[in-house]
C-alpha cells in the first residue's frame, strides 16, 4: 500500500499564445547565456545565492533522494585555497595529461592553467554528488546520481543567467581537492566548480555558433 501524502498540484493553464510568448522569450534569454573566465570582484547578495541554489534544488531526481550538496564559497582565504590547488591539477593537465587534440580543441578559447577566476568572482559553488546518503551511520542508497545532479546542475546555471549573474562550468581533474578544502564528508565526491558573479568590464567570450534546431533534434509527427 502506498504510504506516500498526495497533494494537489500547484498549476496555472496559460493560453497557447502565451505558451509561445514564454518559451520564446526564455529561449532569447537563455540564447545569451555564455561562460565567462574573466570576472569582476563586486559583491553579489548572500540571499541571491541562496535562492539560486533553491532553486537547483528543485530538480526532479532519482526517488526523490535529491544527491546533492551545493557548497557556497565567498571567504576569501578558502577561495585562494581552491584556486591553488586547482591550478596544482590544471597545470599537469595542460603539460602532461591532456592529448595534443583536446589542447588544439581548447585554443580557441584561449585557456590555460590559470584560473584567476577563482578568487576574482565573488562566489563559488561547489557541487558535490552524494552517492550514498549516511543517516545515523546507516548508508542510504541514491539513485540516478549522475542523471539528477546533471538535472540540477542544469537548472542552477539557468538560475544564475535569469538573475543577471554570469558563471562558468570549471572541472579541474582530479578533484579531490575541493573535498579536502571544503573537508567535505566521505559520501560526497566533486561533480562541478562553478564561479558566479558579474562579468569583468569589456569582458569578451569566443564567437560561437550553437547548433541549429535541425541539428539537435529529430520530431516524429
Amino acid at each position: 500500500m502506498n504510504s506516500q501524502a498526495f497533494i494537489p498540484l500547484v498549476y496555472q493553464e496559460v493560453t497557447e499564445e502565451a505558451q509561445l510568448q514564454k518559451s520564446r522569450s526564455f529561449y532569447e534569454q537563455m540564447n545569451n547565456r555564455r561562460s565567462v573566465r574573466h570576472f569582476d570582484t563586486k559583491e553579489v547578495p548572500k540571499e541571491v545565492i541562496q535562492n539560486i541554489i533553491l532553486t537547483a534544488g528543485t530538480a526532479p531526481s532519482g526517488a526523490h533522494k535529491q544527491p546533492w550538496t551545493f557548497c557556497a564559497v565567498s571567504n576569501t582565504e578558502l577561495k585562494l585555497a581552491i584556486r591553488e590547488a586547482a591550478e596544482k591539477e590544471e597545470y599537469l593537465n595542460y603539460t602532461k595529461r591532456m592529448s595534443e587534440q583536446w589542447l588544439k580543441d581548447l585554443e580557441p578559447f584561449d585557456t590555460d592553467w590559470q584560473k584567476p577566476m577563482l578568487t576574482d568572482a565573488p562566489w563559488l559553488i561547489v557541487v558535490f554528488r552524494k552517492a550514498f546518503d549516511l543517516v545515523d551511520g546507516e548508508k542510504k542508497k541514491n539513485y540516478y546520481i549522475n542523471e539528477s545532479i546533471g538535472l540540477a546542475c542544469g537548472m542552477l546555471l539557468s538560475a544564475i543567467h535569469h538573475a543577471g549573474l554570469v558563471a562558468l562550468t570549471h572541472t579541474p581533474s582530479p578533484m579531490q581537492f575541493l573535498v579536502d578544502v571544503l573537508q567535505r564528508p566521505q559520501n560526497e565526491k566533486a561533480f562541478l566548480l562553478i564561479p558566479v558573479g558579474y562579468p569583468a568590464k569589456n569582458c569578451e567570450v569566443p564567437k560561437l555558433e550553437r547548433k541549429t534546431l535541425d541539428e539537435i533534434s529529430v520530431f516524429y509527427e
